[in-house]
Protein backbone atom coordinates (compact mmCIF):
# COMPACT_ATOMS: atom_id res chain seq x y z
CA UNK A 1 0.00 0.00 0.00
CA UNK A 2 1.35 3.40 -0.93
CA UNK A 3 2.38 5.68 1.89
CA UNK A 4 -0.12 8.40 2.81
CA UNK A 5 2.70 10.96 2.45
CA UNK A 6 2.96 10.21 -1.31
CA UNK A 7 -0.82 10.59 -1.73
CA UNK A 8 -0.63 13.93 0.08
CA UNK A 9 2.22 15.15 -2.17
CA UNK A 10 0.42 13.98 -5.30
CA UNK A 11 -2.77 15.86 -4.38
CA UNK A 12 -0.83 18.99 -3.42
CA UNK A 13 0.26 19.02 -7.08
CA UNK A 14 -2.94 17.97 -8.87
CA UNK A 15 -5.81 18.88 -6.50
CA UNK A 16 -6.03 22.66 -6.17
CA UNK A 17 -8.99 22.65 -3.74
CA UNK A 18 -7.29 20.17 -1.42
CA UNK A 19 -3.93 21.96 -1.58
CA UNK A 20 -5.34 25.35 -0.56
CA UNK A 21 -7.25 23.70 2.28
CA UNK A 22 -4.38 21.78 3.91
CA UNK A 23 -1.23 23.77 3.14
CA UNK A 24 -1.72 26.20 6.10
CA UNK A 25 -1.62 23.23 8.49
CA UNK A 26 1.23 21.16 7.03
CA UNK A 27 4.59 21.37 8.76
CA UNK A 28 7.58 20.12 6.73
CA UNK A 29 8.84 18.32 9.84
CA UNK A 30 5.79 16.04 9.64
CA UNK A 31 7.53 14.21 6.78
CA UNK A 32 10.04 11.58 7.95
CA UNK A 33 11.82 11.43 4.60
CA UNK A 34 14.03 14.47 3.88
CA UNK A 35 13.42 14.05 0.12
CA UNK A 36 9.67 14.32 0.70
CA UNK A 37 10.28 17.42 2.83
CA UNK A 38 12.17 19.05 -0.06
CA UNK A 39 9.45 18.21 -2.59
CA UNK A 40 6.74 19.55 -0.28
CA UNK A 41 8.67 22.79 0.27
CA UNK A 42 9.07 23.35 -3.47
CA UNK A 43 5.34 22.79 -4.02
CA UNK A 44 4.30 25.14 -1.18
CA UNK A 45 6.78 27.86 -2.19
CA UNK A 46 5.56 27.76 -5.81
CA UNK A 47 1.89 28.07 -4.82
CA UNK A 48 2.71 30.93 -2.42
CA UNK A 49 4.62 32.85 -5.12
CA UNK A 50 2.47 32.25 -8.20
CA UNK A 51 -0.94 31.52 -6.62
CA UNK A 52 -1.48 28.48 -8.85
CA UNK A 53 -0.71 24.79 -8.59
CA UNK A 54 2.62 23.42 -9.76
CA UNK A 55 3.02 20.81 -12.52
CA UNK A 56 5.27 17.76 -12.46
CA UNK A 57 7.45 19.29 -15.20
CA UNK A 58 7.95 22.53 -13.26
CA UNK A 59 8.62 20.52 -10.08
CA UNK A 60 11.32 18.55 -11.91
CA UNK A 61 12.90 21.76 -13.27
CA UNK A 62 12.86 23.40 -9.82
CA UNK A 63 14.66 20.38 -8.35
CA UNK A 64 17.24 20.33 -11.16
CA UNK A 65 18.04 24.01 -10.55
CA UNK A 66 18.92 23.46 -6.90
CA UNK A 67 22.58 23.30 -5.97
CA UNK A 68 22.11 22.47 -2.30
CA UNK A 69 21.23 18.80 -2.73
CA UNK A 70 23.50 15.80 -2.43
CA UNK A 71 23.75 13.19 -5.15
CA UNK A 72 21.79 10.78 -2.97
CA UNK A 73 18.98 13.32 -2.49
CA UNK A 74 18.83 14.01 -6.26
CA UNK A 75 18.45 10.31 -6.93
CA UNK A 76 15.75 9.81 -4.28
CA UNK A 77 13.73 12.83 -5.43
CA UNK A 78 13.96 11.80 -9.09
CA UNK A 79 12.64 8.38 -8.08
CA UNK A 80 9.72 9.92 -6.15
CA UNK A 81 8.52 12.48 -8.75
CA UNK A 82 7.28 9.92 -11.34
CA UNK A 83 5.12 8.30 -8.62
CA UNK A 84 3.23 11.57 -8.03
CA UNK A 85 0.80 11.11 -10.92
CA UNK A 86 -2.87 12.17 -10.43
CA UNK A 87 -4.90 9.69 -8.40
CA UNK A 88 -8.67 9.35 -7.96
CA UNK A 89 -9.42 9.82 -4.27
CA UNK A 90 -12.37 11.07 -2.21
CA UNK A 91 -11.63 14.63 -1.10
CA UNK A 92 -13.48 14.39 2.23
CA UNK A 93 -11.67 11.18 3.16
CA UNK A 94 -8.31 12.61 2.13
CA UNK A 95 -8.86 15.80 4.17
CA UNK A 96 -9.79 13.76 7.25
CA UNK A 97 -6.85 11.40 6.75
CA UNK A 98 -4.45 14.34 6.31
CA UNK A 99 -5.78 16.02 9.45
CA UNK A 100 -5.29 12.82 11.46
CA UNK A 101 -1.79 12.39 10.01
CA UNK A 102 -0.86 15.97 10.90
CA UNK A 103 -2.13 15.52 14.47
CA UNK A 104 -0.33 12.19 14.98
CA UNK A 105 2.94 13.59 13.61
CA UNK A 106 2.58 16.73 15.77
CA UNK A 107 2.07 14.60 18.89
CA UNK A 108 5.07 12.41 18.02
CA UNK A 109 7.33 15.42 17.46
CA UNK A 110 6.04 17.05 20.68
CA UNK A 111 6.88 13.89 22.64
CA UNK A 112 10.39 13.82 21.18
CA UNK A 113 10.88 17.50 22.06
CA UNK A 114 9.54 16.88 25.56
CA UNK A 115 12.05 14.07 26.08
CA UNK A 116 14.87 16.41 25.04
CA UNK A 117 13.65 19.01 27.53
CA UNK A 118 13.24 16.41 30.30
CA UNK A 119 16.82 15.25 29.71
CA UNK A 120 18.04 18.84 30.04
CA UNK A 121 19.21 19.05 26.42
CA UNK A 122 17.19 22.19 25.62
CA UNK A 123 18.84 25.29 27.04
CA UNK A 124 15.96 27.64 26.24
CA UNK A 125 12.97 25.71 27.57
CA UNK A 126 12.33 24.24 31.00
CA UNK A 127 10.19 21.25 31.99
CA UNK A 128 7.27 23.58 32.71
CA UNK A 129 6.98 24.12 28.93
CA UNK A 130 6.18 20.43 28.30
CA UNK A 131 2.41 20.63 29.05
CA UNK A 132 2.05 23.60 26.68
CA UNK A 133 3.97 21.80 23.91
CA UNK A 134 1.81 18.68 24.26
CA UNK A 135 -1.46 20.62 24.46
CA UNK A 136 -0.61 22.50 21.25
CA UNK A 137 0.11 19.21 19.49
CA UNK A 138 -3.16 17.69 20.72
CA UNK A 139 -4.99 20.77 19.46
CA UNK A 140 -3.84 20.42 15.84
CA UNK A 141 -6.89 20.44 13.57
CA UNK A 142 -8.11 21.80 10.26
CA UNK A 143 -10.38 24.75 11.00
CA UNK A 144 -12.93 24.66 8.21
CA UNK A 145 -14.45 27.97 9.19
CA UNK A 146 -12.98 30.69 6.98
CA UNK A 147 -14.88 33.68 8.32
CA UNK A 148 -18.28 35.27 8.71
CA UNK A 149 -19.83 36.35 5.42
CA UNK A 150 -21.62 39.59 6.35
CA UNK A 151 -24.29 39.37 3.63
CA UNK A 152 -24.86 35.59 3.46
CA UNK A 153 -24.60 34.73 7.18
CA UNK A 154 -27.14 37.28 8.40
CA UNK A 155 -29.42 34.61 9.90
CA UNK A 156 -26.62 33.30 12.09
CA UNK A 157 -25.89 36.88 13.17
CA UNK A 158 -29.56 37.60 13.93
CA UNK A 159 -29.85 34.44 16.03
CA UNK A 160 -26.75 35.43 17.99
CA UNK A 161 -28.40 38.75 18.89
CA UNK A 162 -31.37 36.90 20.38
CA UNK A 163 -29.48 34.07 22.01
CA UNK A 164 -29.33 34.17 25.80
CA UNK A 165 -25.67 33.96 26.77
CA UNK A 166 -24.89 31.83 29.79
CA UNK A 167 -23.34 33.99 32.50
CA UNK A 168 -22.29 33.74 36.12
CA UNK A 169 -24.23 36.53 37.88
CA UNK A 170 -22.97 38.73 40.70
CA UNK A 171 -25.01 39.31 43.85
CA UNK A 172 -24.10 43.00 43.60
CA UNK A 173 -26.50 45.12 41.54
CA UNK A 174 -24.08 47.48 39.82
CA UNK A 175 -21.71 44.69 38.81
CA UNK A 176 -24.63 43.00 37.06
CA UNK A 177 -25.53 46.29 35.36
CA UNK A 178 -22.07 46.91 33.96
CA UNK A 179 -21.65 43.30 32.77
CA UNK A 180 -25.22 42.89 31.44
CA UNK A 181 -26.06 40.19 33.96
CA UNK A 182 -22.74 38.64 34.94
CA UNK A 183 -19.50 37.33 33.49
CA UNK A 184 -19.63 35.06 30.42
CA UNK A 185 -17.83 31.77 29.93
CA UNK A 186 -14.32 31.61 28.43
CA UNK A 187 -13.23 34.96 29.88
CA UNK A 188 -10.54 36.37 32.17
CA UNK A 189 -11.76 38.92 34.73
CA UNK A 190 -9.36 40.83 36.96
CA UNK A 191 -9.68 43.02 40.06
CA UNK A 192 -6.96 45.63 40.56
CA UNK A 193 -6.26 46.83 44.09
CA UNK A 194 -3.51 47.77 46.50
CA UNK A 195 -2.25 45.57 49.31
CA UNK A 196 -4.89 45.02 51.98
CA UNK A 197 -7.70 46.75 50.09
CA UNK A 198 -9.76 43.61 49.51
CA UNK A 199 -8.75 41.51 46.50
CA UNK A 200 -9.12 38.22 48.38
CA UNK A 201 -12.19 39.52 50.24
CA UNK A 202 -13.87 40.27 46.91
CA UNK A 203 -13.07 36.85 45.47
CA UNK A 204 -14.09 35.00 48.65
CA UNK A 205 -17.41 36.88 48.70
CA UNK A 206 -18.03 36.10 45.04
CA UNK A 207 -17.15 32.44 45.58
CA UNK A 208 -19.75 32.27 48.38
CA UNK A 209 -22.41 34.00 46.27
CA UNK A 210 -21.75 31.73 43.29
CA UNK A 211 -21.95 28.59 45.41
CA UNK A 212 -25.24 29.73 46.95
CA UNK A 213 -26.57 30.14 43.40
CA UNK A 214 -25.90 26.42 42.87
CA UNK A 215 -22.63 26.85 40.97
CA UNK A 216 -19.54 24.67 41.39
CA UNK A 217 -16.66 26.91 42.44
CA UNK A 218 -12.92 26.17 42.30
CA UNK A 219 -10.83 28.55 44.41
CA UNK A 220 -7.07 28.31 43.84
CA UNK A 221 -4.93 30.17 46.37
CA UNK A 222 -1.22 30.86 46.25
CA UNK A 223 -1.18 33.64 48.82
CA UNK A 224 -3.04 32.26 51.84
CA UNK A 225 -3.43 28.75 53.20
CA UNK A 226 -6.52 26.71 52.36
CA UNK A 227 -7.61 26.99 56.00
CA UNK A 228 -7.47 30.80 55.95
CA UNK A 229 -9.59 30.97 52.79
CA UNK A 230 -12.06 28.47 54.29
CA UNK A 231 -12.19 30.64 57.44
CA UNK A 232 -13.27 33.64 55.36
CA UNK A 233 -15.84 31.50 53.57
CA UNK A 234 -17.22 30.34 56.95
CA UNK A 235 -17.51 33.91 58.26
CA UNK A 236 -19.37 34.97 55.12
CA UNK A 237 -21.78 32.05 54.88
CA UNK A 238 -22.41 31.58 58.62
CA UNK A 239 -22.96 35.27 59.31
CA UNK A 240 -20.37 35.23 62.10
CA UNK A 241 -17.47 37.59 62.72
CA UNK A 242 -14.22 35.96 61.70
CA UNK A 243 -12.80 36.66 65.16
CA UNK A 244 -15.69 34.76 66.80
CA UNK A 245 -15.40 31.61 64.69
CA UNK A 246 -13.01 29.83 67.11
CA UNK A 247 -15.57 30.31 69.92
CA UNK A 248 -18.36 28.56 68.00
CA UNK A 249 -19.27 25.18 69.60
CA UNK A 250 -18.79 22.19 67.30
CA UNK A 251 -22.49 21.28 67.41
CA UNK A 252 -23.54 24.77 66.33
CA UNK A 253 -20.84 24.79 63.64
CA UNK A 254 -22.17 21.51 62.23
CA UNK A 255 -25.76 22.78 62.30
CA UNK A 256 -24.86 25.95 60.39
CA UNK A 257 -22.93 23.93 57.82
CA UNK A 258 -25.88 21.54 57.40
CA UNK A 259 -28.19 24.52 56.92
CA UNK A 260 -25.93 25.90 54.16
CA UNK A 261 -25.80 22.50 52.48
CA UNK A 262 -29.61 22.33 52.35
CA UNK A 263 -29.85 25.68 50.59
CA UNK A 264 -27.59 24.97 47.63
CA UNK A 265 -26.55 22.22 45.24
CA UNK A 266 -23.29 24.01 44.54
CA UNK A 267 -19.87 22.90 45.76
CA UNK A 268 -16.73 24.86 46.60
CA UNK A 269 -13.24 23.34 46.36
CA UNK A 270 -10.23 25.25 47.74
CA UNK A 271 -6.77 24.23 46.52
CA UNK A 272 -3.51 25.73 47.76
CA UNK A 273 -0.25 25.90 45.81
CA UNK A 274 3.07 27.37 46.99
CA UNK A 275 3.65 30.93 45.79
CA UNK A 276 4.99 31.20 42.21
CA UNK A 277 5.12 27.41 41.80
CA UNK A 278 1.92 26.65 39.86
CA UNK A 279 0.87 27.58 36.34
CA UNK A 280 -1.96 26.88 33.90
CA UNK A 281 -0.65 23.35 33.34
CA UNK A 282 -1.10 22.55 37.03
CA UNK A 283 -4.57 24.10 37.04
CA UNK A 284 -5.54 22.09 33.96
CA UNK A 285 -4.34 18.91 35.67
CA UNK A 286 -6.27 19.82 38.83
CA UNK A 287 -9.51 20.35 36.90
CA UNK A 288 -9.10 16.96 35.20
CA UNK A 289 -8.24 15.26 38.50
CA UNK A 290 -11.30 16.74 40.21
CA UNK A 291 -13.49 15.48 37.37
CA UNK A 292 -12.12 11.96 37.80
CA UNK A 293 -11.91 11.75 41.59
CA UNK A 294 -14.87 13.89 42.68
CA UNK A 295 -17.04 14.17 39.55
CA UNK A 296 -16.58 17.92 40.03
CA UNK A 297 -16.63 20.30 37.07
CA UNK A 298 -16.22 23.98 38.01
CA UNK A 299 -18.61 26.60 36.71
CA UNK A 300 -16.15 29.35 37.68
CA UNK A 301 -12.50 29.41 38.76
CA UNK A 302 -10.89 31.94 41.11
CA UNK A 303 -7.10 32.42 41.07
CA UNK A 304 -5.74 34.24 44.12
CA UNK A 305 -3.84 35.86 42.55
CA UNK A 306 -2.42 36.21 39.02
CA UNK A 307 0.93 37.89 39.71
CA UNK A 308 2.16 35.04 41.91
CA UNK A 309 1.37 32.31 39.37
CA UNK A 310 4.15 30.80 37.29
CA UNK A 311 4.25 30.69 33.48
CA UNK A 312 4.08 27.36 31.68
CA UNK A 313 6.08 28.76 28.76
CA UNK A 314 9.05 30.33 30.52
CA UNK A 315 11.48 28.66 32.87
CA UNK A 316 11.60 30.02 36.41
CA UNK A 317 14.67 32.16 37.07
CA UNK A 318 15.23 32.82 33.37
CA UNK A 319 16.35 36.29 32.37
CA UNK A 320 12.91 37.44 31.22
CA UNK A 321 11.32 40.79 32.05
CA UNK A 322 8.18 41.07 34.19
CA UNK A 323 6.10 42.46 31.30
CA UNK A 324 6.60 39.25 29.32
CA UNK A 325 6.08 36.96 32.31
CA UNK A 326 2.81 38.54 33.52
CA UNK A 327 1.45 38.88 29.99
CA UNK A 328 2.29 35.22 29.41
CA UNK A 329 0.50 34.17 32.62
CA UNK A 330 -2.58 36.20 31.67
CA UNK A 331 -2.66 34.68 28.17
CA UNK A 332 -2.27 31.15 29.56
CA UNK A 333 -5.08 31.63 32.09
CA UNK A 334 -7.40 33.09 29.46
CA UNK A 335 -6.47 30.23 27.14
CA UNK A 336 -7.37 27.75 29.89
CA UNK A 337 -10.68 29.57 30.43
CA UNK A 338 -11.49 29.12 26.73
CA UNK A 339 -10.35 25.50 26.81
CA UNK A 340 -12.47 24.61 29.85
CA UNK A 341 -15.42 26.80 28.85
CA UNK A 342 -15.69 28.60 32.20
CA UNK A 343 -14.92 32.16 33.39
CA UNK A 344 -11.76 32.83 35.40
CA UNK A 345 -11.64 35.54 38.08
CA UNK A 346 -8.32 36.77 39.43
CA UNK A 347 -6.64 39.87 40.85
CA UNK A 348 -3.49 41.93 40.50
CA UNK A 349 -1.58 44.49 42.54
CA UNK A 350 -1.31 48.20 41.87
CA UNK A 351 2.00 49.94 41.50
CA UNK A 352 3.39 51.99 44.41
CA UNK A 353 1.86 55.09 42.81
CA UNK A 354 -1.51 53.38 42.49
CA UNK A 355 -1.40 52.22 46.11
CA UNK A 356 -1.70 55.81 47.37
CA UNK A 357 -3.92 57.02 44.53
CA UNK A 358 -7.63 57.74 44.97
CA UNK A 359 -8.23 57.37 41.22
CA UNK A 360 -6.58 54.19 39.95
CA UNK A 361 -6.19 53.65 36.20
CA UNK A 362 -4.91 50.93 33.89
CA UNK A 363 -1.49 52.55 34.03
CA UNK A 364 -1.34 51.62 37.73
CA UNK A 365 -1.26 47.88 36.96
CA UNK A 366 1.94 46.53 38.49
CA UNK A 367 4.66 44.74 36.51
CA UNK A 368 2.97 44.43 33.11
CA UNK A 369 0.57 46.40 30.92
CA UNK A 370 0.16 43.16 29.00
CA UNK A 371 -2.32 42.01 31.66
CA UNK A 372 -5.04 44.62 30.98
CA UNK A 373 -4.44 44.07 27.26
CA UNK A 374 -5.40 40.39 27.73
CA UNK A 375 -8.21 40.64 30.31
CA UNK A 376 -11.85 40.81 29.19
CA UNK A 377 -13.09 42.72 32.24
CA UNK A 378 -10.93 44.71 34.65
CA UNK A 379 -11.93 46.96 37.51
CA UNK A 380 -10.22 48.75 40.39
CA UNK A 381 -11.14 48.45 44.06
CA UNK A 382 -10.36 51.74 45.83
CA UNK A 383 -10.58 52.48 49.52
CA UNK A 384 -9.57 55.60 51.42
CA UNK A 385 -9.72 56.34 55.14
CA UNK A 386 -13.02 58.18 54.66
CA UNK A 387 -14.57 55.23 52.81
CA UNK A 388 -13.20 52.78 55.36
CA UNK A 389 -14.83 54.72 58.20
CA UNK A 390 -18.28 54.23 56.71
CA UNK A 391 -17.66 50.66 55.52
CA UNK A 392 -17.62 51.33 51.80
CA UNK A 393 -15.38 50.73 48.80
CA UNK A 394 -15.29 52.48 45.44
CA UNK A 395 -15.31 50.43 42.24
CA UNK A 396 -13.98 51.91 39.01
CA UNK A 397 -14.31 50.26 35.61
CA UNK A 398 -11.00 50.04 33.75
CA UNK A 399 -11.81 47.73 30.83
CA UNK A 400 -15.08 46.10 29.84
CA UNK A 401 -15.72 43.94 26.78
CA UNK A 402 -19.28 43.18 27.91
CA UNK A 403 -20.75 46.68 27.98
CA UNK A 404 -20.00 50.37 27.52
CA UNK A 405 -17.32 51.10 30.17
CA UNK A 406 -18.42 54.74 30.44
CA UNK A 407 -21.78 53.71 31.91
CA UNK A 408 -21.55 53.52 35.71
CA UNK A 409 -17.82 54.02 35.42
CA UNK A 410 -17.64 54.51 39.20
CA UNK A 411 -19.90 53.27 41.98
CA UNK A 412 -19.65 52.20 45.60
CA UNK A 413 -20.34 48.95 47.43
CA UNK A 414 -20.59 48.24 51.13
CA UNK A 415 -17.96 46.23 53.00
CA UNK A 416 -18.30 44.22 56.19
CA UNK A 417 -14.75 43.07 56.82
CA UNK A 418 -15.58 41.25 60.05
CA UNK A 419 -17.81 38.84 58.11
CA UNK A 420 -15.93 39.04 54.79
CA UNK A 421 -18.97 40.35 52.94
CA UNK A 422 -19.83 42.89 50.29
CA UNK A 423 -23.29 44.39 49.84
CA UNK A 424 -25.24 46.94 47.80
CA UNK A 425 -25.67 50.40 49.27
CA UNK A 426 -28.78 52.53 48.93
CA UNK A 427 -29.36 54.60 45.82
CA UNK A 428 -28.75 57.79 47.82
CA UNK A 429 -25.14 56.70 48.28
CA UNK A 430 -24.73 56.01 44.57
CA UNK A 431 -26.09 59.40 43.52
CA UNK A 432 -22.95 61.06 44.77
CA UNK A 433 -20.49 58.72 43.07
CA UNK A 434 -22.05 56.91 40.10
CA UNK A 435 -20.69 58.11 36.78
CA UNK A 436 -23.34 56.98 34.29
CA UNK A 437 -21.81 58.53 31.22
CA UNK A 438 -22.39 62.18 32.20
CA UNK A 439 -19.70 64.52 33.44
CA UNK A 440 -20.08 64.43 37.21
CA UNK A 441 -17.87 65.38 40.10
CA UNK A 442 -16.56 62.58 42.27
CA UNK A 443 -17.56 63.66 45.79
CA UNK A 444 -17.03 60.40 47.62
CA UNK A 445 -14.00 61.67 49.47
CA UNK A 446 -15.61 64.92 50.62
CA UNK A 447 -18.99 63.50 51.69
CA UNK A 448 -18.40 60.47 53.98
CA UNK A 449 -22.07 60.10 54.88
CA UNK A 450 -23.48 57.72 52.29
CA UNK A 451 -25.44 54.60 53.12
CA UNK A 452 -24.85 54.63 56.88
CA UNK A 453 -28.18 52.93 57.52
CA UNK A 454 -27.76 50.46 54.66
CA UNK A 455 -25.43 47.99 56.33
CA UNK A 456 -27.99 46.68 58.85
CA UNK A 457 -30.56 46.19 56.06
CA UNK A 458 -28.06 44.30 53.95
CA UNK A 459 -27.00 42.11 56.88
CA UNK A 460 -30.66 41.29 57.44
CA UNK A 461 -30.94 40.25 53.78
CA UNK A 462 -27.86 38.02 54.13
CA UNK A 463 -29.31 36.43 57.26
CA UNK A 464 -32.50 35.46 55.45
CA UNK A 465 -30.65 34.23 52.41
CA UNK A 466 -27.99 32.27 54.21
CA UNK A 467 -27.84 31.05 57.81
Amino acid sequence: MEKLERTILSNLIHNDEYARKVIPFINLDYFDDSSEQIICKVIIDFIAEYNKRITLDILDLEIQDRDDLTESQFKDINDIIPTLEPKEVNNDWLSDATEKWCRNRAIYLALMESIQIADGKDEKKGRDAIPHILSEALGVSFDRHVGHDYLEDFEQRWESYHKTEEKIPFDLDFFNRITKGGIPSKTLNVALAGTGVGKSLFMCHMACANMLEGKNVLYITMEMAEERIAERIDANLMNISITNLPELPKRMFEDKLASIQKKTSGKLIIKEYPTASAHSGHFRGLIKELAIKKSFKPDIVFIDYLNICASSRFKGGANINSYTIIKSIAEELRGLAVETGVPFMSATQTTRTGFVSSDIGLEDTSESFGLPATADFMFALIQTEQLQEIGQMQVKQLKNRYNDPTMYKRFVIGVDRSKMRLYDVESQAQEEIVDNGQEKLNQVFEEPSFGKDTKDKQIERFSKLKV
